[in-house]
């Protein structure tokens, strides 16, 4: 039973803040961050040192997993085997790192993804270059600290002769913290530490001279060396990895796309599947086939085309839309004095030279401490032999070892040490040959006293010494760089017909917001009849279009809606459109005015809206380019109780037409109205009068002269040559185009310009469609009424007017993209 008074009583979030602040203290020095001065993380240094303490090194036999896991365990790391046998095996795979540091036999996984075998049908052993790691750790090189049990010590540090930390890259998420520092390659390194030294004020331009950037064992193609520059200056910044790829041809006019690496890190089968994905959902057109053709001369992935499809575009969206290419983000986190900090280039090879520097001095000060020892028993020796016999007379009058060395000592003034040595000596040692092999060993230590006394004596010798080291390193491991570094980032731009099939369709518009598109063999199959339509609806644009091309549906509420004309749903002929609230949301009493079709958003261009209350607003067609759709985007401000009545696509070179339904009509040309932003609201197009608002706006070429028609309320239709009017400038009053009556004046319902074969509709309120040639009317003057078409006294009046659709091909006379 708990005594009282023998808990604390604490609250709990002092207890959690206290018990995960040491646990994070642990998980950041001891666990996911690798140390700035070897590059290796405890699980991994501890892998490598029970590995070189039990002689399973590049010399030796190869050694199963298992033992080595249970070695590391038992002795250093008490965590999960799983654990431990996953370090190692990353350690092994040249995908991962680019210089292995732990060779292995048997399947180590894949770049697949694909699992390792068990530790227990694995063999492993430490490569050549993972000894260099170790070398001269049993030379006091290091610090040693007692291991979990105090059974036995392991090192805080390697020795590291080669800056691992740079070369092979570090990769690991702790508490707070986490990593990403790419491998490089060993020779580059090697020469920036060389540079280091020679000159520690180096800037990151001139190092970037001889360590150009990353090399993944993987290969690939790096884009951005400003990326490179900024990480390798803050520890911060990201580049550009895509895979190597070519275009081969191949028979029947067509192509494939080869890839030979792929970026670093990344799962190859999940990267074919997804490529083969976007073949299946048809999200780029073009791919016949994918297949992954990797065997054991190298990786191969072969996506096949179909005919005459553009491969280019095809591999930019394959760039663009899988990991084909990858953003790599530089994160160099380190532990440097048990503290975890960025660090740019500079200070890790700073870091990595400072631990350098304390190892070879350690291993001076041991090499010398050992060849002095040596020196004072060999001196001790050769005395000893020079009088020969009084010291075997000596040792034979001696009662046991300990007094044949005492004697030794008070005869000879012999050292303890020495004295050791004498009574050790075996007989064959006293020959001839002995003392002049002993002299030219003690010349020699002489000799190797002086040279290890210069380098604790001068920095310079240490760091020649340092050097020499090295470039012995790069001498034996150098490789070739894998990776290609490109100074800038491509920008990917991918073209439609990669991604959709070019098929020439037919699109239809309702004004009540009925949209489809049909294919040209539906429409003649019904011979153009028959179209499906709601009662009341009527069409607004038919235009034969490609599925490559864009639509731009303009609302009465100054809204536009952006769609690619094979994002539209595919119905036939005789079946309903869709309704446009199904593809976007609209608000009440939202209505479809204009359609226009776009194939380019041309710069020379423009958009000319004209409002209800007299507004008019010219601005770029390019700016209505939307990156984005499936939401209605705003065209115009509109002010409070106004809404768009006419929107125009226009060269610069037109002229406007405006009617008021008073029976005003004002004509100028369009560069009256100055050009501004999309959301802007515009200026004044016409004068109007209390209650009187816009009922329509033209425009026409301003070398034509179109007949101008108009429909009244009361059934009358006239028509006018354009040459009755007098083109002025914008915001006046305009003409009468009516003669103003007292009772029952009329008013505009429908205001068109006309052509031979021009049909005008119009609804009268009973619900019925009328229709007038308005050709076949004769010319009338600005003040007449024109003529009666209907009765209104038995169809009631005229509610809305509007031409004739026909079939159209707007971009026939483009030429072919």
């Amino acid at each position: 039973m708990t005594q009282p008074g023998t808990y604390l009583d604490l609250p709990l979030e002092e207890v959690i803040g206290d018990r995960f602040g040491r646990y994070s203290k642990y998980i950041i020095q001891d666990r996911a961050l690798p140390d700035a001065r070897d590059g290796l993380k405890p699980v991994q240094r501890r892998i490598l040192y029970a590995m070189h303490v039990e002689k399973n090194t590049h010399d030796k036999n190869f050694r199963k997993s298992a033992k080595t896991v249970g070695t590391v365990i038992g002795n250093y790391h008490p965590h999960g085997d799983s654990s431990v046998y996953e370090a190692m095996v990353r350690l092994s795979q040249d995908w991962k790192v680019r210089n292995v540091l732990v060779e292995m036999h048997g399947n180590n996984g894949s770049i697949d993804g694909d699992p390792p075998a068990a530790m227990r049908y694995t063999e492993a052993r430490l490569s050549s270059i993972a000894s260099e790691l170790l070398r001269d750790i049993d030379k006091d090189t290091v610090d040693f600290i007692p291991n979990f049990d105090d059974t036995d010590t392991e090192p805080v540090v390697l020795p590291a002769k080669f800056p691992n930390l740079l070369v092979n890259g570090s990769t690991g998420i702790s508490a707070g913290y986490a990593t990403d520092i790419p491998p490089h390659n060993l020779a580059e390194v090697l020469d920036a530490v060389i540079l280091k030294i020679d000159k520690p004020s180096v800037s990151t331009e001139e190092l970037m001279k001889v360590m150009k950037g990353p090399d993944f064992p993987t290969g690939g193609i790096i884009q951005g060396i400003d990326g490179i520059k900024k990480a390798y200056e803050t520890g911060r910044g990201k580049i550009v990895v895509r895979g190597k790829t070519r275009i081969e041809a191949v028979r029947g006019n067509r192509e494939q796309i080869i890839v030979d690496e792929i970026p670093y890190e990344v799962n190859k089968a999940n990267m074919v599947k997804k490529i083969d994905e976007l073949r299946i959902d048809r999200k780029v057109e073009g791919i016949a086939e994918v297949r992954d053709e990797t065997d054991r001369t190298g990786l191969r992935i072969v996506i096949e085309l179909k005919k005459d499809v553009n491969a280019e575009g095809v591999l930019n969206y394959l760039f663009k839309n899988t990991d084909l290419q990858v953003t790599y983000h530089f994160n160099m986190v380190a532990i440097q004095d048990k503290t975890p900090k960025q660090l740019s280039l500079n200070q890790l090879l700073e870091s990595y030279i400072a631990h350098q520097k304390e190892v070879v001095t350690r291993q001076t000060t041991f090499d010398l401490k050992k060849a002095k020892d040596r020196a004072h028993i060999v001196e001790g020796l050769i005395k000893a032999i020079s009088i020969l016999d009084e010291v075997i007379q000596t040792i034979r009058s001696s009662k046991d070892k300990q007094d044949a060395k005492r004697q030794l000592i008070a005869s000879y003034s012999f050292t303890e040490a020495q004295a050791e040595a004498i009574v050790m000596l075996q007989l064959y040692r006293l020959t001839n040959t002995d003392i002049t092999s002993l002299e030219q060993e003690a010349k020699a230590l002489k000799e190797r006293i002086k040279v290890l006394e210069l380098i604790l004596g001068s920095e310079k010798q240490l760091l020649q010494t340092i050097k020499k080291d090295l470039r012995k390193l790069k001498k034996t491991y150098a490789s070739p760089r894998l990776t290609v570094i490109e100074a800038e980032i491509e920008e990917l731009k991918i073209d439609i017909e990669v991604m959709v099939a070019s098929e020439d369709v037919l699109l239809s518009v309702t004004k009540d917001g009925y949209v489809k598109r049909t294919s040209l063999r539906s429409y003649s199959a019904s011979n153009g009849e028959d179209f499906a339509m709601k009662e009341g609806d009527h069409v607004i644009r038919l235009a034969e279009l490609n599925t490559t091309d864009k639509i731009l549906l303009f609302t009465n509420k100054g809204k536009y809606i952006y769609i690619p004309v094979h994002e539209l749903p595919d119905i036939r002929w005789k079946d309903i459109g869709q309704h446009l609230s199904n593809i976007v949301a609209l608000e009440k009493e939202e209505k479809i005015i204009t359609c226009i079709p776009v194939r380019q958003f041309s710069e020379d261009n423009y958009l000319l809206f004209l409002t209800k209350n007299g507004m008019a607003k010219r601005s770029q067609f390019k700016l209505y380019e939307a990156q984005r759709h499936g939401k209605a985007l705003i065209a115009l401000n509109l002010k409070a109780g106004d809404e768009v009545v006419s929107v125009h696509q226009t060269d610069g070179n037109k002229d406007v037409f405006i009617t008021s339904d008073k029976g005003y009509g004002l004509w100028y040309h369009e560069s009256e109205i100055s050009v501004v932003g999309q959301r802007a609201a515009g200026v004044k197009a016409i004068q109007l009068k209390e209650g009187e608002q816009v009922v329509s706006g033209q425009v026409f070429d301003d070398l034509s002269e179109p007949s101008l028609v108009v429909l009244t309320q009361r059934g009358a239709c006239k028509r006018m040559k354009l040459s009755l009017f007098e083109k002025t400038s914008r915001a006046k009053r305009g003409l009468q185009m009516l003669r103003e009556l007292k009772s029952k004046p009329h008013r505009i319902r429908g205001f068109f310009l006309v052509n031979e074969q021009d049909t005008i509709q119009f609804k009268t309120e009973d619900g019925e469609v009328h229709h007038v040639f308005p050709l076949e009317l004769s010319n009338s003057d600005r003040y007449s009424n024109g003529s009666f078409i209907i009765d209104t006294d038995n169809h009631g009046e005229v509610l809305e007017a509007w031409k004739q659709i026909r079939y159209e091909q707007p971009f026939e006379n483009q030429e072919e993209k």
